[in-house]
Formats: structure tokens, C-alpha cells, sequence
């Protein structure tokens, strides 16, 4: 008997999906913590590296590849360990020195329209239809009235950290793009596995460059709590949790958890700190989710008429093929065909 065995089969996904969104959304909160005694880019290493090898442990048993075997496999680990985990949470956790979890939680929650976007311009066969330039400008509109900048602000510690933030979506974003057109067929375990250790590498050398050292680091408990969370339960726990509703609902389902994360990250940091964010950003998230639904227009209806039929009636749908998926609120574009149709030009 396993822990699933005890959920209702009606309610498995659900319970699953919230549990996951609750540890993703809670990472921004834990980050924010962690960094009062752990300089950022050491953290993410430290992070990535451990969970790396821990992760790359369960593909050994799971799949029947743990290394990559020819270039295209290795410029796909690479892509990802240098943009989706080492760009990415490197940017995330310098901009989370001078902004809170709840707010970068919102403003990486741009990064599946910003994918859309790199997508338009870098592959040819994905131009932005009228629609998809809406989302993408309501996406935008969301990021500002979550910064709210006025000339006083421009200046200041608030402005830099969510533009660091926002500069890691869009590593986020360009490395999920970069990575379509790459032939591969490495299991997605041992692809978020070496991206892991490649990323926590970088994360290394990165620290290094910026001048991090390891006698800053306060062993204290909290710092220890931090990590340990980051690392095993929204890194190891998460992923496993992802890799069963992978097969459970899907890609496209499963990836709409990154518009869950920003209102966890807020209710985190609301018990936590008792710190409440204002109305304009709590309209601003609901900009930036506004303009995921205009581009995901078509998925989110197929999602829903296939919830409508019975089994019998639901007709045979093509497999997805997932690419990374890296926690701290973001979901790179799995169902590229979907995301296709959706926002590619007539």
C-alpha cells in the first residue's frame, strides 16, 4: 500500500497538484530566509549540486539511461544547466536580496508568456499571431503594476531586485527555446540531473567571480532548515512528485502549477513574516494570468472539453514529451504543438 492509496481516486490529482504548488510557492518564501545567512549564488550551488546527485540517483533506477550519450544530448544538459538552473536561480536569488519571495514568486510567473515571445522571434515557424502579442503585452502590464515604478523608485534596491528577477525569467524563458530544436532523447529524470550538477557547477565558478566565500555562511538553524527544505522537499520531493503527474495528467496540466506558486508564495509569506503585498500586485498577478490565458487559449479549452467527456468519448491524444521543469514558480513550455497553434501566426 502506498501514501496514494489512502486519497480518493477522484481527488488524486488535485490533492497531488496542490501539494506541488504548495512546495514550488513556498521555495520563493524559503529562499528569502536562507539568504539572511548564505550569500545567494553559493546557495543555489549548494543546492543544485546536492540535489543533483540525489536526483540522478532515482533516474538510475527508474530509467535505463543515466548519462548522456552523444552532442545533441549534451547540448541539451547543457542549455539547461547553464540557463535554466545556473541564469535562472542565480538571477533569482541575487534579485531576492532586495525584493520578498511573494513579489519575485509573481514576476517569474511571466516566464511561460516570455517563452511564447523568444519563441516568435527565434523559430521561424512560431510568429506571434495578434492574440499572442496581447497576452504578451498584458504579461508586461502585470510585471509593472506589480513593480509600480515612479521616478523616486528607479534608483532603488526595490527597482534593481525585481529587474534581476525579471532578468531570470527571461533565461527562463530563453533556455526553454533554445532547447526545442534539440534533438534528444535522454529521459527527462537524467536531463534535470545533469542540468543540475552542470547548473550547480556555473552557480560555483559564478560565486567565485562575484566574490563569494564560504566563511560568510552562518551555520545557524534556521540557515540549516532553509537549505534542508530547499533541497529535499522543494527540490528531491517536488521533482518526484512532478515526474507521477507527468504520467498521471500530462504536461500541459501539470505545468499550470506555476500560476499556484505566486498566490502560495503571498499566504507563505503572510504566516510567516505577516508582511500582506498591496492590491496592485494581487492585480498584477491576475494581469500576467489574464495573458497566459489569451495565449493558452486553445489548450486550456481542450483541457477543459476533455474533463467534460467520458473515457469512451475522449478521443487519442498524442504524447507529450516534457523538457526540464526547475521549481521556484516556473514550468518550462512543455506541449510545444499545443502552444503552436495557440500563438503562431495564420
Amino acid at each position: 500500500m502506498t501514501m496514494l492509496d489512502f486519497i480518493p481516486n477522484g481527488c488524486r490529482e488535485l490533492v497531488l497538484f496542490s501539494i506541488l504548488a504548495l512546495c514550488w510557492g513556498s521555495s520563493f518564501v524559503a529562499i528569502e530566509i536562507g539568504l539572511e545567512y548564505v550569500p545567494p549564488l553559493l546557495f543555489a550551488g549548494l543546492r543544485y549540486g546536492l540535489a543533483g546527485l540525489i536526483v540522478l540517483g532515482y533516474a538510475a533506477v527508474v530509467t535505463d539511461r543515466i548519462r548522456p550519450v552523444d552532442r545533441g544530448e549534451w547540448i541539451a544538459v547543457s542549455v539547461a544547466g547553464v540557463f535554466v538552473i545556473a541564469l535562472y536561480h542565480g538571477l533569482l536569488y541575487i534579485g531576492e536580496l532586495y525584493v520578498s519571495g511573494a513579489v519575485a514568486a509573481t514576476v517569474v510567473s511571466t516566464a511561460p508568456i516570455l517563452t511564447v515571445a523568444f519563441a516568435g522571434v527565434i523559430l521561424p515557424s512560431e510568429r506571434l499571431n495578434l492574440l499572442g502579442v496581447v497576452g504578451f503585452v498584458l504579461g508586461l502590464i502585470g510585471v509593472l503594476l506589480v513593480v509600480q515604478p515612479s521616478s523616486s523608485a528607479l534608483a532603488g534596491d526595490t527597482m534593481l531586485g525585481a529587474a534581476l528577477v525579471f532578468a531570470s525569467a527571461i533565461a527562463f524563458a530563453l533556455g526553454s527555446v533554445l532547447l526545442r530544436p534539440i534533438e534528444s532523447d535522454l529521459p527527462i529524470e537524467t536531463l534535470e540531473a545533469w542540468a543540475m550538477l552542470l547548473g550547480a557547477g556555473v552557480l560555483f565558478g559564478w560565486a567565485g567571480l562575484r566574490g563569494e566565500s564560504v566563511a560568510a555562511i552562518e551555520l545557524t538553524t534556521t540557515a540549516l532548515v532553509s537549505y534542508a527544505y530547499l533541497t529535499f522537499v522543494s527540490g528531491v520531493f517536488a521533482f518526484l512528485l512532478y515526474f507521477e503527474l507527468l504520467d498521471r495528467s500530462g504536461a500541459t496540466q501539470v505545468n499550470l502549477v506555476g500560476y499556484a506558486e505566486p498566490a502560495v508564495a503571498i499566504g507563505v509569506s503572510w504566516l510567516i513574516f505577516g508582511s500582506i503585498v498591496d492590491s496592485l500586485t494581487i492585480v498584477g498577478l491576475l494581469t500576467i494570468l489574464a495573458g497566459f490565458i489569451v495565449i493558452k487559449r486553445e489548450t486550456l479549452r481542450s483541457i477543459l472539453r476533455s474533463r467534460s467527456t467520458t473515457p469512451a468519448e475522449t478521443p487519442p491524444v498524442a504524447a507529450e514529451q516534457p523538457e526540464p521543469r526547475t521549481d521556484g514558480g516556473v514550468a518550462l513550455e512543455s506541449d510545444t504543438r499545443e502552444l503552436d497553434r495557440d500563438c503562431r501566426s495564420d
